[in-house]
Protein backbone atom coordinates (compact mmCIF):
# COMPACT_ATOMS: atom_id res chain seq x y z
CA UNK A 1 0.00 0.00 0.00
CA UNK A 2 1.27 3.82 -0.81
CA UNK A 3 1.60 6.24 1.90
CA UNK A 4 -1.45 7.61 0.95
CA UNK A 5 -3.48 4.85 1.45
CA UNK A 6 -2.27 3.52 4.99
CA UNK A 7 -3.03 6.33 7.30
CA UNK A 8 -7.08 5.56 5.99
CA UNK A 9 -6.63 1.72 6.08
CA UNK A 10 -5.91 2.57 9.52
CA UNK A 11 -8.55 4.66 10.88
CA UNK A 12 -11.01 2.85 8.55
CA UNK A 13 -10.06 -0.43 11.22
CA UNK A 14 -10.51 1.70 13.92
CA UNK A 15 -13.75 2.84 12.73
CA UNK A 16 -15.04 -0.78 12.05
CA UNK A 17 -13.64 -1.64 15.44
CA UNK A 18 -15.60 0.89 17.02
CA UNK A 19 -18.55 -0.01 15.70
CA UNK A 20 -18.36 -3.67 16.10
CA UNK A 21 -18.04 -3.14 20.01
CA UNK A 22 -21.16 -0.37 20.03
CA UNK A 23 -22.74 -2.79 18.02
CA UNK A 24 -22.15 -5.60 20.35
CA UNK A 25 -22.78 -3.43 23.65
CA UNK A 26 -26.41 -2.13 22.33
CA UNK A 27 -27.35 -5.90 21.71
CA UNK A 28 -28.74 -5.68 18.17
CA UNK A 29 -28.08 -9.10 16.29
CA UNK A 30 -28.92 -10.24 12.92
CA UNK A 31 -30.88 -12.87 13.88
CA UNK A 32 -33.42 -10.26 16.32
CA UNK A 33 -37.10 -10.70 15.18
CA UNK A 34 -36.31 -13.13 12.09
CA UNK A 35 -39.18 -14.76 13.63
CA UNK A 36 -42.83 -14.28 13.72
CA UNK A 37 -45.14 -16.10 16.08
CA UNK A 38 -49.02 -16.09 16.74
CA UNK A 39 -50.52 -17.43 19.57
CA UNK A 40 -53.81 -17.25 21.76
CA UNK A 41 -51.71 -18.62 25.05
CA UNK A 42 -50.43 -16.34 27.41
CA UNK A 43 -47.60 -18.96 29.13
CA UNK A 44 -46.77 -19.40 25.03
CA UNK A 45 -46.21 -16.06 24.64
CA UNK A 46 -44.46 -15.01 27.82
CA UNK A 47 -41.55 -18.39 26.98
CA UNK A 48 -41.14 -16.98 23.67
CA UNK A 49 -40.84 -12.89 25.02
CA UNK A 50 -37.61 -13.37 26.28
CA UNK A 51 -36.12 -14.99 22.87
CA UNK A 52 -34.85 -11.99 20.84
CA UNK A 53 -35.38 -14.64 17.65
CA UNK A 54 -38.84 -14.30 17.93
CA UNK A 55 -41.60 -11.26 17.31
CA UNK A 56 -44.82 -12.59 19.43
CA UNK A 57 -48.10 -11.22 18.44
CA UNK A 58 -50.51 -12.47 21.08
CA UNK A 59 -54.18 -12.47 19.61
CA UNK A 60 -57.59 -14.10 19.72
CA UNK A 61 -57.80 -17.90 18.22
CA UNK A 62 -60.81 -16.54 15.28
CA UNK A 63 -57.95 -14.17 14.35
CA UNK A 64 -55.22 -16.99 14.19
CA UNK A 65 -57.80 -18.99 11.52
CA UNK A 66 -58.38 -16.16 9.36
CA UNK A 67 -54.88 -15.58 8.85
CA UNK A 68 -53.26 -19.20 9.28
CA UNK A 69 -50.21 -17.86 6.59
CA UNK A 70 -49.49 -14.52 8.22
CA UNK A 71 -47.11 -15.73 10.76
CA UNK A 72 -43.78 -18.18 10.71
CA UNK A 73 -45.31 -20.45 13.56
CA UNK A 74 -49.10 -20.24 15.25
CA UNK A 75 -49.45 -21.94 18.55
CA UNK A 76 -52.51 -22.72 20.24
CA UNK A 77 -54.38 -24.98 21.90
CA UNK A 78 -51.44 -26.41 22.93
CA UNK A 79 -50.44 -27.55 19.32
CA UNK A 80 -47.94 -25.83 17.23
CA UNK A 81 -48.18 -25.45 13.65
CA UNK A 82 -45.31 -24.15 11.20
CA UNK A 83 -45.57 -22.38 7.65
CA UNK A 84 -44.56 -24.36 4.90
CA UNK A 85 -41.65 -22.91 4.22
CA UNK A 86 -38.11 -22.95 4.91
CA UNK A 87 -38.14 -20.22 6.96
CA UNK A 88 -41.55 -21.74 9.22
CA UNK A 89 -39.33 -25.30 9.35
CA UNK A 90 -36.44 -22.96 11.37
CA UNK A 91 -38.98 -21.24 13.54
CA UNK A 92 -40.24 -24.83 14.57
CA UNK A 93 -36.85 -25.76 15.39
CA UNK A 94 -36.25 -22.53 17.02
CA UNK A 95 -38.94 -23.00 18.71
CA UNK A 96 -38.09 -26.14 20.19
CA UNK A 97 -35.06 -25.37 21.42
CA UNK A 98 -36.25 -22.24 23.50
CA UNK A 99 -39.10 -24.64 24.78
CA UNK A 100 -36.15 -27.18 26.03
CA UNK A 101 -34.17 -24.67 27.55
CA UNK A 102 -37.23 -23.48 29.39
CA UNK A 103 -38.20 -27.16 30.35
CA UNK A 104 -34.44 -27.14 31.75
CA UNK A 105 -34.99 -23.84 33.83
CA UNK A 106 -37.51 -25.28 35.60
CA UNK A 107 -36.12 -28.45 36.09
CA UNK A 108 -32.88 -27.04 37.52
CA UNK A 109 -34.79 -24.62 39.71
CA UNK A 110 -36.46 -27.49 41.28
CA UNK A 111 -35.42 -28.34 45.09
CA UNK A 112 -35.21 -32.16 44.78
CA UNK A 113 -32.68 -32.07 41.93
CA UNK A 114 -32.01 -35.65 41.42
CA UNK A 115 -35.80 -36.17 41.08
CA UNK A 116 -35.63 -33.76 38.55
CA UNK A 117 -32.84 -35.44 36.67
CA UNK A 118 -32.70 -39.13 38.02
CA UNK A 119 -30.23 -40.10 35.53
CA UNK A 120 -26.63 -38.98 35.36
CA UNK A 121 -24.34 -40.54 32.57
CA UNK A 122 -20.28 -40.38 33.63
CA UNK A 123 -18.29 -39.58 30.15
CA UNK A 124 -14.53 -41.53 29.45
CA UNK A 125 -13.26 -40.75 26.36
CA UNK A 126 -11.11 -43.54 24.81
CA UNK A 127 -8.55 -43.68 22.10
CA UNK A 128 -10.53 -45.54 18.73
CA UNK A 129 -8.49 -48.33 18.51
CA UNK A 130 -10.07 -49.04 14.65
CA UNK A 131 -7.60 -49.80 12.25
CA UNK A 132 -8.74 -47.74 9.15
CA UNK A 133 -5.85 -50.09 7.03
CA UNK A 134 -7.31 -50.94 4.23
CA UNK A 135 -4.13 -53.03 2.55
CA UNK A 136 -1.19 -54.75 3.69
CA UNK A 137 2.03 -55.53 1.53
CA UNK A 138 1.09 -58.03 -1.84
CA UNK A 139 -2.50 -57.61 -0.64
CA UNK A 140 -5.09 -57.02 -3.97
CA UNK A 141 -6.95 -54.26 -4.02
CA UNK A 142 -10.48 -53.94 -5.15
CA UNK A 143 -13.14 -51.23 -5.23
CA UNK A 144 -15.62 -53.84 -4.06
CA UNK A 145 -15.80 -56.92 -1.02
CA UNK A 146 -15.58 -59.86 -2.92
CA UNK A 147 -18.42 -62.34 -2.30
CA UNK A 148 -18.33 -63.86 0.21
CA UNK A 149 -15.96 -62.85 2.35
CA UNK A 150 -17.52 -61.60 6.12
CA UNK A 151 -15.77 -59.66 8.83
CA UNK A 152 -16.10 -61.15 12.15
CA UNK A 153 -15.07 -59.67 15.53
CA UNK A 154 -11.88 -61.50 16.86
CA UNK A 155 -10.46 -61.04 20.39
CA UNK A 156 -11.62 -61.76 23.77
CA UNK A 157 -14.52 -60.23 25.34
CA UNK A 158 -13.39 -57.97 28.18
CA UNK A 159 -15.96 -57.80 31.19
CA UNK A 160 -16.56 -53.30 32.74
CA UNK A 161 -17.04 -52.77 36.13
CA UNK A 162 -20.27 -51.58 37.24
CA UNK A 163 -20.49 -48.03 37.33
CA UNK A 164 -20.85 -46.69 41.17
CA UNK A 165 -24.28 -45.34 41.37
CA UNK A 166 -23.11 -42.38 44.01
CA UNK A 167 -21.87 -39.01 42.33
CA UNK A 168 -18.05 -37.34 43.15
CA UNK A 169 -19.72 -34.16 43.49
CA UNK A 170 -22.55 -32.35 45.53
CA UNK A 171 -26.19 -31.44 44.41
CA UNK A 172 -25.12 -28.00 44.24
CA UNK A 173 -22.25 -28.26 42.19
CA UNK A 174 -24.29 -29.51 39.74
CA UNK A 175 -26.96 -27.07 39.92
CA UNK A 176 -24.59 -24.72 39.30
CA UNK A 177 -22.94 -26.34 36.02
CA UNK A 178 -26.64 -27.20 35.18
CA UNK A 179 -27.18 -23.73 35.15
CA UNK A 180 -24.40 -22.89 32.91
CA UNK A 181 -24.12 -25.26 30.63
CA UNK A 182 -26.27 -24.91 27.83
CA UNK A 183 -29.43 -26.57 27.20
CA UNK A 184 -30.74 -29.54 25.20
CA UNK A 185 -28.68 -30.53 22.14
CA UNK A 186 -27.46 -26.94 20.51
CA UNK A 187 -24.24 -28.59 19.29
CA UNK A 188 -23.09 -24.97 18.74
CA UNK A 189 -23.29 -23.37 21.90
CA UNK A 190 -21.84 -26.50 23.36
CA UNK A 191 -19.24 -25.79 21.43
CA UNK A 192 -18.66 -21.79 22.06
CA UNK A 193 -19.19 -22.33 25.61
CA UNK A 194 -15.34 -22.84 25.77
CA UNK A 195 -14.23 -19.98 24.58
CA UNK A 196 -16.14 -18.36 27.40
CA UNK A 197 -14.77 -19.80 30.09
CA UNK A 198 -17.52 -20.83 31.90
CA UNK A 199 -18.40 -23.89 33.96
CA UNK A 200 -18.11 -27.74 32.67
CA UNK A 201 -19.88 -30.54 33.97
CA UNK A 202 -17.17 -32.38 33.77
CA UNK A 203 -17.63 -36.54 33.35
CA UNK A 204 -20.93 -36.30 34.43
CA UNK A 205 -24.02 -35.25 32.34
CA UNK A 206 -27.80 -35.28 31.97
CA UNK A 207 -28.99 -37.47 28.58
CA UNK A 208 -30.07 -34.28 27.02
CA UNK A 209 -26.55 -33.21 26.83
CA UNK A 210 -25.16 -36.02 25.64
CA UNK A 211 -24.77 -35.91 21.92
CA UNK A 212 -22.13 -36.55 19.08
CA UNK A 213 -18.82 -34.80 19.22
CA UNK A 214 -18.54 -31.98 16.65
CA UNK A 215 -15.02 -30.95 14.76
CA UNK A 216 -16.33 -27.65 16.07
CA UNK A 217 -13.39 -26.90 17.84
CA UNK A 218 -10.82 -28.30 14.91
CA UNK A 219 -12.24 -26.02 12.95
CA UNK A 220 -12.26 -22.59 15.08
CA UNK A 221 -8.54 -23.74 15.94
CA UNK A 222 -7.57 -24.18 12.03
CA UNK A 223 -9.52 -21.15 11.03
CA UNK A 224 -8.07 -18.54 13.87
CA UNK A 225 -4.13 -19.89 12.65
CA UNK A 226 -4.56 -19.92 9.07
CA UNK A 227 -6.72 -17.03 8.41
CA UNK A 228 -4.23 -14.57 8.88
CA UNK A 229 -1.64 -16.24 7.14
CA UNK A 230 -3.69 -16.10 3.92
CA UNK A 231 -4.09 -11.95 4.60
CA UNK A 232 -0.19 -11.74 4.75
CA UNK A 233 0.69 -13.79 1.64
CA UNK A 234 -1.70 -11.64 0.08
CA UNK A 235 0.66 -8.81 1.20
CA UNK A 236 3.76 -10.26 0.03
CA UNK A 237 1.98 -11.04 -3.46
CA UNK A 238 0.64 -7.94 -4.18
CA UNK A 239 4.40 -6.57 -3.34
CA UNK A 240 6.21 -8.45 -6.27
CA UNK A 241 3.61 -7.90 -8.98
CA UNK A 242 3.34 -4.42 -7.91
CA UNK A 243 6.88 -4.06 -8.76
CA UNK A 244 7.21 -5.90 -12.02
CA UNK A 245 3.73 -3.93 -13.12
CA UNK A 246 5.40 -0.74 -12.22
CA UNK A 247 8.46 -1.82 -13.48
CA UNK A 248 10.10 -0.49 -10.00
CA UNK A 249 12.15 -3.71 -9.63
CA UNK A 250 14.73 -3.13 -11.98
CA UNK A 251 16.65 -1.43 -8.97
CA UNK A 252 16.78 -3.94 -7.39
CA UNK A 253 18.03 -5.99 -10.25
CA UNK A 254 21.00 -3.65 -11.09
CA UNK A 255 22.33 -4.21 -7.68
CA UNK A 256 25.17 -6.43 -6.44
CA UNK A 257 22.45 -8.82 -4.74
CA UNK A 258 21.80 -12.23 -6.62
CA UNK A 259 18.46 -13.21 -7.09
CA UNK A 260 18.23 -15.86 -4.01
CA UNK A 261 19.46 -12.79 -1.39
CA UNK A 262 16.77 -10.19 -3.15
CA UNK A 263 14.21 -12.70 -2.80
CA UNK A 264 15.10 -13.77 1.24
CA UNK A 265 14.93 -9.75 1.87
CA UNK A 266 11.17 -9.24 0.62
CA UNK A 267 10.10 -12.45 2.18
CA UNK A 268 11.69 -12.16 5.41
CA UNK A 269 9.30 -9.53 7.07
CA UNK A 270 5.98 -11.20 5.97
CA UNK A 271 7.62 -14.50 7.60
CA UNK A 272 8.29 -13.00 10.77
CA UNK A 273 5.02 -10.85 10.85
CA UNK A 274 3.23 -14.39 10.09
CA UNK A 275 5.63 -15.76 13.15
CA UNK A 276 4.50 -12.95 15.38
CA UNK A 277 0.88 -13.43 14.33
CA UNK A 278 0.95 -16.97 14.88
CA UNK A 279 2.79 -16.65 18.26
CA UNK A 280 0.09 -14.06 19.49
CA UNK A 281 -2.57 -16.41 18.76
CA UNK A 282 -0.50 -19.27 20.40
CA UNK A 283 -0.54 -16.79 24.25
CA UNK A 284 -3.98 -15.73 23.78
CA UNK A 285 -5.32 -19.39 23.43
CA UNK A 286 -2.74 -20.57 26.00
CA UNK A 287 -1.31 -23.03 24.05
CA UNK A 288 2.35 -24.66 23.82
CA UNK A 289 4.78 -22.81 21.01
CA UNK A 290 5.30 -26.37 19.58
CA UNK A 291 2.36 -25.79 17.32
CA UNK A 292 4.50 -23.56 15.63
CA UNK A 293 6.33 -26.17 14.35
CA UNK A 294 4.11 -27.40 11.76
CA UNK A 295 3.07 -24.01 10.85
CA UNK A 296 6.13 -22.83 9.83
CA UNK A 297 6.61 -25.08 6.30
CA UNK A 298 3.10 -23.88 5.45
CA UNK A 299 3.58 -20.44 5.99
CA UNK A 300 7.19 -20.99 4.07
CA UNK A 301 4.84 -22.58 1.11
CA UNK A 302 2.17 -19.42 1.11
CA UNK A 303 5.26 -17.01 0.72
CA UNK A 304 6.63 -19.47 -2.01
CA UNK A 305 3.35 -19.47 -3.84
CA UNK A 306 3.08 -15.77 -3.40
CA UNK A 307 6.51 -15.04 -4.97
CA UNK A 308 5.49 -17.92 -7.98
CA UNK A 309 2.47 -15.58 -8.72
CA UNK A 310 3.49 -12.66 -8.42
CA UNK A 311 6.26 -13.36 -10.53
CA UNK A 312 3.34 -14.74 -13.56
CA UNK A 313 0.73 -12.46 -13.04
CA UNK A 314 0.55 -9.88 -15.79
CA UNK A 315 -2.23 -7.67 -14.14
CA UNK A 316 -3.80 -7.17 -10.78
CA UNK A 317 -7.17 -8.84 -12.15
CA UNK A 318 -5.03 -12.09 -13.14
CA UNK A 319 -3.48 -12.17 -9.63
CA UNK A 320 -7.17 -11.60 -7.91
CA UNK A 321 -8.00 -14.77 -10.02
CA UNK A 322 -4.67 -16.45 -8.90
CA UNK A 323 -4.83 -15.61 -5.16
CA UNK A 324 -8.72 -16.84 -5.08
CA UNK A 325 -7.58 -20.32 -6.94
CA UNK A 326 -4.50 -20.35 -4.78
CA UNK A 327 -6.64 -19.95 -1.68
CA UNK A 328 -9.13 -22.13 -2.22
CA UNK A 329 -7.04 -25.08 -3.30
CA UNK A 330 -4.97 -24.76 0.13
CA UNK A 331 -7.91 -24.45 2.14
CA UNK A 332 -9.21 -27.47 0.93
CA UNK A 333 -5.66 -29.22 1.67
CA UNK A 334 -5.34 -27.76 4.82
CA UNK A 335 -9.00 -27.73 5.90
CA UNK A 336 -10.89 -30.39 5.21
CA UNK A 337 -8.07 -33.61 6.62
CA UNK A 338 -7.78 -31.91 9.95
CA UNK A 339 -11.34 -32.34 10.26
CA UNK A 340 -10.87 -36.15 10.60
CA UNK A 341 -8.34 -35.66 13.37
CA UNK A 342 -8.06 -39.12 15.19
CA UNK A 343 -10.25 -40.66 12.92
CA UNK A 344 -8.46 -41.68 9.76
CA UNK A 345 -4.83 -41.59 9.00
CA UNK A 346 -5.67 -39.27 5.64
CA UNK A 347 -5.72 -36.53 8.07
CA UNK A 348 -2.20 -36.70 8.59
CA UNK A 349 -1.66 -34.76 5.39
CA UNK A 350 -2.02 -31.46 6.17
CA UNK A 351 0.29 -29.95 8.88
CA UNK A 352 -3.13 -28.19 10.73
CA UNK A 353 -4.07 -31.69 12.08
CA UNK A 354 -0.89 -31.70 14.08
CA UNK A 355 -2.34 -28.40 15.88
CA UNK A 356 -5.78 -29.88 16.98
CA UNK A 357 -3.60 -32.99 18.25
CA UNK A 358 -1.56 -30.94 20.04
CA UNK A 359 -4.25 -29.14 21.76
CA UNK A 360 -6.27 -32.29 22.05
CA UNK A 361 -3.79 -33.41 24.21
CA UNK A 362 -2.91 -36.08 22.34
CA UNK A 363 0.56 -34.89 20.73
CA UNK A 364 2.16 -36.31 17.84
CA UNK A 365 5.52 -37.69 17.21
CA UNK A 366 8.15 -36.91 14.76
CA UNK A 367 7.17 -39.32 12.37
CA UNK A 368 3.59 -37.74 12.41
CA UNK A 369 5.86 -34.43 11.59
CA UNK A 370 7.74 -35.84 8.96
CA UNK A 371 4.27 -37.12 7.12
CA UNK A 372 2.51 -33.86 7.49
CA UNK A 373 5.35 -31.63 6.83
CA UNK A 374 7.43 -33.05 4.21
CA UNK A 375 6.05 -32.23 1.10
CA UNK A 376 5.41 -28.55 1.93
CA UNK A 377 9.12 -28.72 2.76
CA UNK A 378 10.10 -29.60 -0.34
CA UNK A 379 7.34 -28.32 -2.58
CA UNK A 380 8.54 -25.00 -1.23
CA UNK A 381 12.34 -25.48 -1.60
CA UNK A 382 11.28 -26.38 -5.75
CA UNK A 383 8.91 -23.36 -6.19
CA UNK A 384 11.87 -21.03 -4.70
CA UNK A 385 14.33 -22.62 -6.88
CA UNK A 386 12.77 -21.97 -9.68
CA UNK A 387 11.48 -18.23 -9.14
CA UNK A 388 15.23 -17.97 -8.25
CA UNK A 389 16.31 -19.04 -11.69
CA UNK A 390 13.94 -16.71 -13.01
CA UNK A 391 14.41 -13.17 -11.33
CA UNK A 392 16.22 -11.76 -14.04
CA UNK A 393 14.61 -8.71 -16.02
CA UNK A 394 13.94 -10.55 -18.93
CA UNK A 395 11.50 -13.23 -17.26
CA UNK A 396 9.96 -10.55 -14.71
CA UNK A 397 9.19 -7.96 -16.92
CA UNK A 398 7.52 -10.08 -19.77
CA UNK A 399 4.17 -9.87 -21.02
CA UNK A 400 3.28 -13.38 -21.85
CA UNK A 401 0.57 -15.26 -21.06
CA UNK A 402 0.61 -17.24 -17.87
CA UNK A 403 0.89 -21.10 -19.67
CA UNK A 404 3.56 -19.28 -21.82
CA UNK A 405 5.29 -17.72 -18.72
CA UNK A 406 5.50 -20.83 -16.75
CA UNK A 407 6.53 -23.10 -19.86
CA UNK A 408 9.37 -20.36 -20.26
CA UNK A 409 9.90 -20.79 -16.43
CA UNK A 410 11.06 -24.26 -16.82
CA UNK A 411 13.07 -24.01 -20.04
CA UNK A 412 14.96 -20.96 -18.38
CA UNK A 413 15.92 -23.27 -15.20
CA UNK A 414 17.11 -26.29 -17.99
CA UNK A 415 20.56 -26.75 -18.96
CA UNK A 416 20.44 -26.25 -22.74
CA UNK A 417 23.95 -28.29 -22.88
CA UNK A 418 22.53 -30.97 -20.36
CA UNK A 419 18.56 -31.31 -22.07
CA UNK A 420 18.15 -35.15 -21.13
CA UNK A 421 19.59 -34.93 -17.33
CA UNK A 422 17.72 -31.53 -17.30
CA UNK A 423 14.31 -33.59 -18.32
CA UNK A 424 15.39 -36.20 -15.50
CA UNK A 425 16.40 -33.26 -13.05
CA UNK A 426 12.50 -31.76 -13.67
CA UNK A 427 10.76 -34.68 -13.37
CA UNK A 428 12.23 -35.36 -10.24
CA UNK A 429 11.76 -32.00 -8.60
CA UNK A 430 8.11 -31.82 -9.50
CA UNK A 431 7.43 -34.63 -7.59
CA UNK A 432 6.73 -33.04 -4.83
CA UNK A 433 4.18 -30.90 -6.30
CA UNK A 434 2.08 -33.32 -8.07
CA UNK A 435 1.99 -35.60 -4.87
CA UNK A 436 0.13 -32.22 -3.45
CA UNK A 437 -1.94 -32.10 -6.43
CA UNK A 438 -2.96 -35.75 -5.60
CA UNK A 439 -3.76 -35.87 -1.89
CA UNK A 440 -6.19 -32.81 -2.51
CA UNK A 441 -7.57 -35.20 -5.05
CA UNK A 442 -7.81 -38.20 -1.96
CA UNK A 443 -9.11 -35.45 0.03
CA UNK A 444 -11.78 -34.10 -1.93
CA UNK A 445 -13.02 -37.58 -3.17
CA UNK A 446 -12.31 -40.26 -0.28
CA UNK A 447 -15.70 -39.24 0.89
CA UNK A 448 -17.53 -39.89 -2.03
CA UNK A 449 -19.25 -43.77 -2.26
CA UNK A 450 -17.15 -46.33 -4.09
CA UNK A 451 -16.49 -47.50 -6.70
CA UNK A 452 -16.85 -43.62 -8.45
CA UNK A 453 -14.72 -42.32 -5.98
CA UNK A 454 -12.07 -44.81 -7.23
CA UNK A 455 -12.58 -43.88 -10.73
CA UNK A 456 -12.66 -39.99 -10.30
CA UNK A 457 -8.93 -40.25 -8.24
CA UNK A 458 -7.58 -42.78 -10.82
CA UNK A 459 -8.76 -40.44 -13.74
CA UNK A 460 -7.56 -37.44 -12.32
CA UNK A 461 -4.08 -38.81 -11.23
CA UNK A 462 -3.74 -39.93 -14.22
CA UNK A 463 -3.94 -36.16 -15.98
CA UNK A 464 -2.07 -34.56 -13.52
CA UNK A 465 1.06 -36.89 -13.97
CA UNK A 466 0.73 -36.81 -17.76
CA UNK A 467 0.49 -32.77 -17.58
CA UNK A 468 3.42 -33.21 -15.42
CA UNK A 469 5.84 -34.90 -17.49
CA UNK A 470 4.75 -33.51 -20.52
CA UNK A 471 5.82 -29.71 -19.22
CA UNK A 472 9.76 -30.73 -19.71
CA UNK A 473 9.17 -32.16 -23.26
CA UNK A 474 7.23 -29.21 -24.24
CA UNK A 475 9.60 -26.72 -23.20
CA UNK A 476 12.42 -28.13 -25.20
CA UNK A 477 10.11 -28.95 -28.05
CA UNK A 478 8.85 -24.93 -28.11
CA UNK A 479 12.57 -23.66 -26.42
CA UNK A 480 14.51 -25.64 -29.39
CA UNK A 481 12.93 -25.49 -32.54
CA UNK A 482 14.34 -28.75 -34.48
CA UNK A 483 15.67 -30.52 -31.31
CA UNK A 484 13.20 -33.24 -31.49
CA UNK A 485 14.08 -36.29 -33.87
CA UNK A 486 12.95 -39.42 -33.18
CA UNK A 487 15.79 -40.39 -31.33
CA UNK A 488 15.39 -37.99 -29.21
CA UNK A 489 11.94 -38.57 -28.58
CA UNK A 490 12.85 -41.73 -27.42
CA UNK A 491 15.73 -40.67 -25.33
CA UNK A 492 13.37 -37.70 -23.85
CA UNK A 493 10.94 -40.44 -23.13
CA UNK A 494 13.66 -42.42 -20.75
CA UNK A 495 15.04 -39.88 -19.45
CA UNK A 496 11.54 -38.66 -18.18
CA UNK A 497 10.18 -41.78 -17.34
CA UNK A 498 13.31 -42.52 -15.16
CA UNK A 499 13.31 -39.05 -13.79
CA UNK A 500 9.63 -39.31 -12.26
CA UNK A 501 9.76 -42.65 -11.62
CA UNK A 502 12.65 -41.67 -9.02
CA UNK A 503 11.53 -39.05 -7.92
CA UNK A 504 7.98 -41.06 -6.90
CA UNK A 505 9.94 -43.62 -5.27
CA UNK A 506 12.36 -42.26 -3.14
CA UNK A 507 9.76 -39.98 -2.01
CA UNK A 508 6.94 -42.63 -1.50
CA UNK A 509 9.75 -45.12 0.38
CA UNK A 510 10.65 -42.79 2.65
CA UNK A 511 7.74 -40.45 3.94
CA UNK A 512 4.89 -41.59 2.34
CA UNK A 513 3.90 -45.15 4.34
CA UNK A 514 0.75 -43.96 6.12
CA UNK A 515 -0.76 -42.78 3.54
CA UNK A 516 -0.06 -45.36 1.07
CA UNK A 517 -1.73 -47.83 3.67
CA UNK A 518 -4.96 -46.79 3.04
CA UNK A 519 -7.22 -47.88 0.08
CA UNK A 520 -6.89 -44.46 -1.95
CA UNK A 521 -3.16 -44.30 -0.86
CA UNK A 522 -2.80 -47.65 -2.87
CA UNK A 523 -4.53 -46.32 -6.09
CA UNK A 524 -2.12 -43.36 -6.16
CA UNK A 525 0.92 -45.08 -5.45
CA UNK A 526 0.62 -48.80 -6.30
CA UNK A 527 3.48 -50.65 -8.15
CA UNK A 528 5.52 -50.15 -5.25
CA UNK A 529 7.34 -53.87 -5.68
CA UNK A 530 7.42 -53.85 -9.74
CA UNK A 531 9.81 -50.93 -10.60
CA UNK A 532 9.92 -51.75 -13.94
CA UNK A 533 6.45 -51.46 -14.71
CA UNK A 534 5.74 -48.08 -13.78
CA UNK A 535 9.19 -47.32 -15.43
CA UNK A 536 7.41 -48.30 -18.89
CA UNK A 537 4.07 -46.43 -18.22
CA UNK A 538 5.68 -43.26 -17.31
CA UNK A 539 8.15 -43.43 -20.54
CA UNK A 540 5.51 -44.66 -22.89
CA UNK A 541 2.97 -41.82 -21.84
CA UNK A 542 5.54 -39.46 -22.22
CA UNK A 543 6.59 -41.18 -25.84
CA UNK A 544 3.29 -40.81 -26.46
CA UNK A 545 3.23 -37.15 -26.23
CA UNK A 546 6.58 -36.31 -27.82
CA UNK A 547 5.28 -38.30 -30.58
CA UNK A 548 2.34 -36.75 -30.82
CA UNK A 549 3.79 -33.39 -30.69
CA UNK A 550 6.77 -34.57 -33.24
CA UNK A 551 4.11 -35.39 -35.82
CA UNK A 552 0.89 -32.65 -35.26
CA UNK A 553 2.73 -30.12 -33.59
CA UNK A 554 1.91 -28.28 -30.51
CA UNK A 555 -2.12 -28.30 -31.70
CA UNK A 556 -1.80 -31.71 -30.88
CA UNK A 557 -0.39 -31.62 -27.29
CA UNK A 558 -4.24 -32.03 -25.51
CA UNK A 559 -5.17 -34.83 -27.92
CA UNK A 560 -1.60 -36.57 -26.98
CA UNK A 561 -2.30 -35.89 -23.25
CA UNK A 562 -5.59 -37.42 -22.97
CA UNK A 563 -4.48 -40.43 -25.21
CA UNK A 564 -1.45 -40.89 -22.37
CA UNK A 565 -3.99 -40.45 -19.95
CA UNK A 566 -6.10 -43.03 -20.93
CA UNK A 567 -3.16 -45.65 -21.56
CA UNK A 568 -2.22 -44.73 -17.84
CA UNK A 569 -5.74 -44.82 -16.33
CA UNK A 570 -6.44 -48.17 -18.28
CA UNK A 571 -3.03 -49.25 -16.51
CA UNK A 572 -4.01 -48.35 -13.00
CA UNK A 573 -7.30 -50.11 -13.51
CA UNK A 574 -5.96 -53.51 -14.65
CA UNK A 575 -3.77 -53.47 -12.23
CA UNK A 576 -6.10 -52.04 -8.79
CA UNK A 577 -8.47 -54.77 -10.53
CA UNK A 578 -6.72 -57.61 -9.59
CA UNK A 579 -5.38 -58.54 -13.59
CA UNK A 580 -1.67 -58.07 -12.45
Amino acid sequence: MSRDVLPMTAVLLVALLLASGLTAESGIRLQDGIYTVGTDDPAAAALLSGDPAFSVFLTDHAVLAQRPGAYDLVISGGRAWAARTEKGAAALSAFAVAYRNYRAGIYTGEEDLFAAYPLWIETVEVTSSLDFTATESGQIIAPKPQEGSHVRPSGPVEDLPTPSSTLAVSAEELRHDLAAAPAGNDGIARYLGMFSGGPDLGEFKTPSQLSPPLPFDSLIYIFVFIFPLYFTSQFAMMSIANERIERRGEILLSTPAGPLTIIAGKMLPYFLLMIAVCSAIVLITGGSFVVILPLVPVILFFLAAALLIGMTARSFRELSFLSIFFSTMMTSYLFFPSIFANVHVISLISPLTLVVLHFQGTGFTAADYLYATALFWLSTAVVLWLCARNFTEEQLFSQERLTSRLRSFIFAAMARDHPFASLVAVNLLAIPLIFMVQLMYLVLLFNLPLPWSLLALILLAAFTEEVAKSIGIVALFRGIPGFFTWRTVLLAAVATGFGFLLGEKLLLFVMMAQVTGSLFGSVLFSGVGLLWMPFLLHTAGALIVGAVLKVGGRRAYLPGLLLATAVHASYNLILIGGAL
